[in-house]
């Protein structure tokens, strides 16, 4: 190999070289320069994101929000103990206490006592009150003046289909009022077809003319219906609404479609007839003591 041939090849090696060592920092210098470019990229977007967000703003908000996070817990724990305090009072000594204030209630909570009605069902007596209102409902009817408990101890006795039934006894009020609703009835009748208020079982103190011209005055039983819709039957007879008839010993009475009867009777009715006159005028001197 020649001298000159030698010359130009290591004149080649080191152009390559000078070129590589040019090359080599340009290179770096653009790589600083992408990655400048790429952070002024972000903070443009983030400024374009948050206009009114200074450099350094970021930092002092999320410091702010952590001191507010922790006051936050702080004031929880806080209340949290007060509560469980007041629970501890309150389970300790029975007082009712108030958080805010710090004043014990010490004032016994009176427990009213209930009284349950039983269900009752003797004769409740609506018709012996002063106002036409019994236990909420509205009464039809009023006892007139002359209405007077009777001396006498009358009875019913109900029968159905030759059943014999429970007998009544009917002779210490001086009104019963028979009908559906059993709030008020003092004698219910069950019958669908009878109505709430169907009729009154009434005494009322008449004048009677006696045998020797003489008037006289006593209690006799009567009764009225109060315009019930299937009507009052009297000895198979339907008497007119809003009328008193006078009753009868042995008398029938009937209600409605209800096939049960009632029979009139008192005391003194198994009796001979002469001692049922001596009780009629034991009843009228009675009468007229009273009177």
């Amino acid at each position: 190999m020649s001298d000159s041939s030698l010359q130009e090849r290591d004149d080649h090696c080191r152009r390559g070289n000078e070129e590589r060592k040019q090359r080599y920092p340009s290179e770096q210098e653009h790589r600083r320069e992408r990655s400048g470019d790429r952070d002024r990229h972000r903070d443009h977007s983030d400024r374009r994101k948050n206009p009114n967000e200074r450099p350094g703003v970021r930092g002092h908000e999320r410091e702010r929000d952590v001191q507010n996070i922790r006051e936050q817990q702080a004031e929880r724990e806080f209340y949290n103990e007060r509560r469980r305090e007041h629970r501890q009072n309150n389970e300790g000594g029975g007082v009712d206490q108030n958080p805010e204030l710090g004043q014990s209630d010490n004032k016994p909570k009176e427990k009213a006592a209930v009284n349950k009605e039983k269900p009752s069902f003797e004769l409740s007596g609506a018709l012996l009150e002063d106002t036409n209102t019994f236990r909420g409902v509205v009464i039809k009817y009023s006892e007139p003046p002359e209405a007077r408990i009777p001396k006498k101890r009358w009875r019913l006795y109900p029968f159905k289909n030759d059943e014999f039934l429970p007998v009544m006894y009917i002779h210490r009020q001086s009104a019963y009022l028979l009908g559906r609703h059993r709030r008020i009835a003092d004698i219910p009748i069950d019958h669908p077809s009878c109505s709430k208020q169907h009729a009154v079982f009434q005494y009322r103190l008449v004048e009677y003319t006696r045998a020797d011209g003489t008037v006289g005055r006593r209690v006799r039983p009567y009764i009225i219906d109060l315009g019930s819709g299937n009507g009052t039957f009297l000895n198979n007879q339907r008497i007119e609404p809003q009328r008193y008839y006078e009753l009868k010993e042995k008398d029938v009475l009937k209600f409605g479609f209800s096939s049960r009867e009632y029979v009139l009777l008192h005391e003194s009715s198994d009796k001979s007839e002469a001692n049922t006159k001596d009780d009629d005028e034991e009843e009228e001197k009675e009468e007229e003591s009273d009177s």
